[in-house]
């Protein structure tokens, strides 16, 4: 808050005498020529006789010829607050992107303490995108020096803007459809920053119209959007079968991208379905703009991965949940291989080295799967590297032979060149504790070109239990105490040399599964197992 220590607020006021017309005319166009030619820029001289202190006009007409030009250290010079003045006008004009504001001053007005109010109108221009206009007032007090100051208040640039909200540009570089939830609810990129390159891609969306945009009203503390002050560009091209109505809910999108938040600032994403239809119920990414990675990135899924691994192993019989596996902490084969900060588990069953993530018992289980069976298991059974039709453009994942047996020790814990993106782990985590694949869908409709068989029940059964007990008693127990019968798994990918590793968690409860990857998080539990119990917490189980 600013103080006015030049005249305080219930100091006795000293009434200036009026002036003539004559005289109000030539001070006020002495004053605006000081001031940095307010009055050469079409302010002009007063008309009223009997109108307020023409220096106080003059000063008001000054400040906004200062700002409007750019010269902020002296329109926050002309105000009470000069240091939180120029701060504030910064921020608000390049934090906007406004490009040579247009500040017309209106009729002054005086009040019965002899403080004078100038109105004005803001014409600001929005690179790339067109005008917000709007009207505000400046309040004016004199000092005790009987000079004039601009009443520093956040209100006088824009009465909407307080210690408590603030102002925040949203751009939409590209023209997406009309959409809505599975309710029918009015999705956007403004309301949901995480869907506005998802909505672009929508049924050929993005196709002409502009860049859009808009000025949002957001609390301080939260982020939380109040209300769009000004909406840009596209309003024309909006398509005339109406809104495509998608699968997301709108409630599971807002927790998703309020999820994302705790990714700490790192690239993240994260995307929820369901587990009977594959509906898309949420896609998130961090940040919110630009590439879609949760649908169309692709990463080494670590050690979520050891659900498809695992699901081979059981369907043929190679290895069984109370089966002792051991678990080093290092396993050699081409290349020293190493559990995540070199664990080890003498004597572990197979159970045990799921839950807690064993690198070097899975590689160990390697002879157990032919030469490119462990990629033919996820296409037949998880539908990973079939072409899917989603509604947008999506990776749809990739297993290939590996070329020597370090690759083939590597593909068993999702590294090598295994790829997917959380899109295809929400759905890998879906066919595994369902048994059956559903194409992942973003619309209705979609063509569905894909062949996959179930899983048999009891490897399906297995599955869930092994997950069950990562959640217990494994790397998962970050969920251990939220409510439902959450199953999860979580991985730990490298990158480079150069990289911290990525992190990984997969979960599901109820009818939904979730997939989080946290570019160089480090861990899965450490860094994406926050976001996904985040997420949860905030959706009721349904």
């Amino acid at each position: 808050m600013s103080s006015y220590t030049d005249f305080p607020h219930d100091a006795p006021r000293r009434r200036r005498p009026r002036r003539t017309a004559k005289a109000l005319t030539a001070v006020a166009v002495v004053a605006a020529i000081a001031a940095g030619g307010a009055y050469a820029a079409g302010l002009g001289p007063f008309e009223d006789e009997a109108g307020p202190d023409p220096e106080a006009v003059a000063e008001a007409r000054a400040f906004l010829a200062d700002w409007a030009a750019g010269r902020l250290p002296d329109a926050a010079a002309r105000t009470t607050g000069p240091d939180r003045a120029e701060e504030v006008l910064r921020s608000f004009t390049a934090g906007l992107d406004i490009e040579k504001p247009k500040l017309t001053a209106g009729k002054p007005e005086e009040a019965e303490d002899g403080t004078v109010t100038v109105p004005f109108t803001a014409r600001m221009p929005v690179k790339g995108l067109g005008t917000w206009t709007y009207a505000s007032k400046l309040p004016l007090r004199e000092q005790n020096d009987g000079a004039w100051k601009v009443d520093w208040k956040l209100s006088l640039v824009h009465p909407r803007l307080s210690d408590t909200e603030k102002f925040r540009l949203e751009r939409e570089e590209t023209e997406p459809v009309e959409a809505t939830d599975r309710d029918g609810a009015t999705l956007s990129g403004t309301t949901h920053p995480s869907l506005a390159p998802v909505l672009a891609q929508l049924a050929g969306g993005g196709d002409g119209g502009g860049p859009r945009g808009a000025v949002q009203l957001v609390d301080r503390a939260t982020g939380k959007v109040e209300r769009t002050e000004a909406s840009f560009g596209g309003e024309d091209t909006l398509k005339d079968d109406g809104p495509v109505r998608t699968t997301l809910d709108a409630d599971w999108q807002s927790a998703a991208e309020r999820a994302l938040a705790e990714a700490d600032g790192k690239n993240a994403a994260l995307v929820a379905l369901r587990i009977d239809d594959g509906e898309i119920l949420a896609v998130a990414n961090s940040p919110a703009s630009g590439f879609n990675r949760a649908v169309s990135g692709t990463y080494a899924p670590g050690s979520t991965w050891k659900i498809v691994t695992s699901g081979a192993l059981l369907l043929k019989g190679a290895v069984a949940p109370d089966d002792v596996v051991d678990c080093p902490k290092y396993l050699t084969v081409g290349k020293r291989f190493q559990n995540v900060e070199t664990s080890e588990h003498p004597g572990a069953t197979f159970r045990k080295d799921f839950t807690e993530s064993c690198n070097t018992a899975f590689i160990s289980l390697r002879g157990k799967l032919d030469e490119g069976e462990l990629g033919e298991v996820a296409k037949k059974y998880f539908g990973v590297g079939q072409t899917w039709h989603v509604g947008v453009p999506s990776y749809d994942g990739s297993v290939p032979v590996p070329r020597d047996a370090t690759e083939k020790a590597a593909s068993m814990i999702g590294q090598g060149r295994v790829q997917a993106n959380p899109l295809i782990m929400a759905s890998v985590t879906a066919t595994a504790v369902s048994g059956t694949f559903h194409q992942p869908s973003l619309v209705d409709g979609t063509e569905d070109t894909t062949a996959t068989t179930p899983l048999p029940p009891e490897v399906a059964t297995q599955l869930r239990e092994l997950m069950r007990a990562t959640v217990t008693e494994g790397t998962a127990r970050v969920l251990a105490d939220l409510p439902g019968d959450i199953g999860a798994k979580t991985g730990t990918a490298e990158v480079s040399d150069e990289q911290d590793n990525n992190g990984w968690m997969v979960a599901h409860r109820g009818d939904v599964a979730v997939a989080c990857v946290v570019e160089e998080g480090v861990t899965g539990g450490g860094s994406a197992g926050p976001v996904i119990r985040s997420l949860l917490s905030a959706v009721p189980e349904s």
